[in-house]
């Protein structure tokens, strides 16, 4: 058994009231593997069946259509985990995830998850309690999608992104404005526009590998 399998599960809101004994037994069923920078982790409708939970590096999952256009619904690192839907409900894989540097996750198959939780029935009710926070979760950003426009949608996601230091907040792995695009559902020049003009008012400074947003930034534009 893996002690970051173990760690990572303990990390999983899935698995937070579940005993370590408990918990033990379900990393020793888990697989370790490696995954290339760039590379696809997940593609959106294939099969699913297994639970990813990231050990190392960073991964981000989206949507993407025919034509080319890519939303960006996440971006996790370290502790965190993805592919749990198709774990519980046996359905194709609902976004595409991948490796944004190279990183290794531990998997654990729906069978073995299945067989677990004949073992221990009160797992059941700590992941019925994180599935309602995650709905609650997209429900907030369904509600900033279709009531914000988009200079109100690309406020929250910078503070979002950002840490707060003193009076200031720093967003401390830049995003590309095509990035931020592709998050806030918007084209990239309307992204560089706003990002300009809150340059020129002084709100924000965009440096080589970070942003600084020096103070508060208005509630419209």
């Amino acid at each position: 058994m893996s002690k970051e399998t173990l760690q990572g599960l303990k990390s999983v809101p899935y698995f937070s009231e579940v005993p370590d004994t408990a918990l033990a037994e379900l990393a020793s069923c888990a697989a370790i593997k490696s995954y290339p920078k760039n590379s696809i982790i997940i593609r959106e409708g294939e099969e699913g069946g297994a639970l990813f939970i990231i050990l190392s590096g960073k991964v981000q999952a989206y949507l993407s259509s025919a034509n080319g256009r890519m939303v960006i619904l996440s971006t996790q690192g370290a502790g965190s985990f993805f592919g749990e839907l198709s774990l519980l409900d046996g359905e194709p894989r609902s976004a595409s995830i991948a490796a944004l540097e190279p990183t290794i996750c531990s998997l654990i198959l729906r069978l073995a998850l299945k067989t677990w939780l004949k073992s221990h029935p009160d797992a059941a009710s700590s992941i019925i309690r994180s599935l309602t926070q995650r709905i609650r979760s997209l429900t907030e950003n369904v509600r900033g999608l279709a009531l914000s426009d988009v200079y109100g949608r690309l406020v929250k996601t910078l503070y979002d992104m950002a840490v707060e230091n003193e009076n200031e907040w720093i967003i401390r792995e830049k995003p590309t404005h095509q990035d931020l695009a592709n998050i806030i559902g918007c084209s990239r020049e309307m992204v560089s526009r706003i990002m300009k003009d809150l340059e020129r008012g002084g709100y924000l400074s965009v440096e080589r590998k970070f942003i600084l947003i020096r103070r508060k930034l208005p509630a419209s534009w």
